[in-house]
C-alpha cells in the first residue's frame, strides 16, 4: 500500500500502463505558453522534471540518459569544435557536451524560455552552472525555423527534445523534414544523436518509426538504448551521420575517454559494447517497420 505521507504522480506510458512516483513535496507546477511544467521531490529518485505529465529526467539517475546521448557522438566526431543542443531545457546535456576540451562554441535552440529559467534556478545539479560558460549561446525559438536559417555547419548536432506528445512543441521535431534540415546543418563529417524513445517491447513502436525515418536521409544510422530506472525502461537513442562511419571498438572508446580527460560515471567502451548490443526481438522490429514520419503523418506517442 502507499505510504500516507507520499502524494502519488502516476505517468501513464500507454493506453494501459503507468509508471508510479512517490512525491514529497511539489516545487513548482505551471503551464507555460508551450507545456505544462512540474517540479517535485521524490523519496526514491530526488528531484524530478515533468513535462507534461510525463518524467523527464530524475536527479538520481538523469547522468545515465545525459552521458548515453551525448558521450558516443562527441567521441566518434575527430574534433568536436562546433556543437548544437536543441531542447536540453534541464542544462544536463551542455554539461556533459563542455566536458570535451576541444568545444569552442555550444549553441542551445530550446522553444520555452519559461522551462530554461525553471530549471536554472530548480535543477542546479543537472547544469552545473553551464548556461553561463562562455562558450554556450541560449537562443529561444522554433528549432525548425533555426535550422531553416542557419547558414554554418556543426560537428556534433543533439537532439534532447521530449516526446512528440499530442500537441506538444516537439511534434515536428521527429520528421523527415526535420531529419532533413539537421543533415544540411552537419559539417562534413559531423555527428547527430538524439533521443528517439522507449525502446523496449512492446512499447518500441514510436522508437523503430523514428529510427526508420532518419534511414531515410542519412547513410549511417545506429540505434542504441540504456536503462534508464526512473523510466523503468530501456531508452531509446539514435547516432546518424551523412557519411559512412563505424562504431569503435571498447578500447578505443576508452581511450578517447582518456585523452581527452573526461570524468564520466556512466558511459565507458563496455558499456558501449552493451548499449549498441541490440537483441534478437528488437532487431527484428526495426528491420520491420515501414512507418516514415513526415510533416502529414505526424507520430503522437500517448
Amino acid at each position: 500500500m502507499p505510504s500516507e505521507k507520499h502524494k502519488w504522480y502516476i505517468d501513464q506510458t500507454s493506453r494501459g500502463t503507468a509508471h508510479m512516483y512517490g512525491i514529497e513535496y511539489y516545487i513548482k507546477s505551471l503551464q507555460t505558453q508551450y507545456q505544462q511544467v512540474e517540479i517535485a521531490d521524490t523519496e526514491f529518485f530526488g528531484r524530478i522534471l515533468i513535462l507534461d505529465g510525463k518524467v523527464q529526467s530524475a536527479e538520481n539517475d538523469e547522468y545515465i540518459y545525459h552521458e548515453a546521448l551525448v558521450h558516443p557522438a562527441m567521441l566518434i566526431c575527430p574534433s568536436p569544435r562546433r556543437v548544437l543542443v536543441i531542447g536540453g531545457g534541464e542544462g544536463a546535456t551542455l554539461r556533459e557536451v563542455l566536458k570535451h576540451p576541444d568545444v569552442e562554441q555550444l549553441i542551445m535552440v530550446d522553444l520555452d524560455q519559461e522551462v530554461v529559467k525553471l530549471c536554472r534556478e530548480y535543477l542546479s545539479r543537472w547544469h552545473q552552472g553551464s548556461f553561463d560558460d562562455k562558450r554556450v549561446e541560449l537562443i529561444y525559438m522554433d528549432a525548425r525555423k533555426y535550422l531553416e536559417k542557419e547558414k554554418n555547419t556543426f560537428d556534433v548536432i543533439i537532439s534532447d527534445v521530449p516526446e512528440p506528445v499530442e500537441q506538444g512543441p516537439a511534434l515536428k521535431l521527429f520528421t523527415t523534414q526535420y531529419f532533413e534540415l539537421i543533415k544540411g546543418c552537419l559539417a562534413e563529417k559531423g555527428v547527430f544523436a538524439l533521443q528517439a524513445g522507449d525502446s523496449s517491447l512492446p512499447f518500441i513502436e514510436s522508437h523503430s518509426a523514428i529510427n526508420n525515418t532518419i534511414i531515410r536521409v542519412m547513410p549511417f544510422v545506429q540505434p542504441y538504448r540504456s536503462f534508464v530506472p526512473s523510466f523503468n525502461t530501456e531508452w531509446g537513442f539514435i547516432l546518424a551521420s551523412a557519411y559512412p562511419s563505424q562504431l569503435p571498438p571498447a578500447d578505443e572508446f576508452n581511450q578517447l575517454i582518456a585523452d581527452r580527460n573526461l570524468d564520466l560515471h556512466y558511459f565507458d567502451g563496455e558499456t558501449a559494447g552493451a548499449m549498441f548490443a541490440l537483441p534478437k526481438d528488437m532487431r527484428r522490429r526495426l528491420e520491420e517497420e515501414t512507418t516514415v514520419i513526415d510533416d502529414r503523418n505526424l507520430l503522437t506517442i500517448y
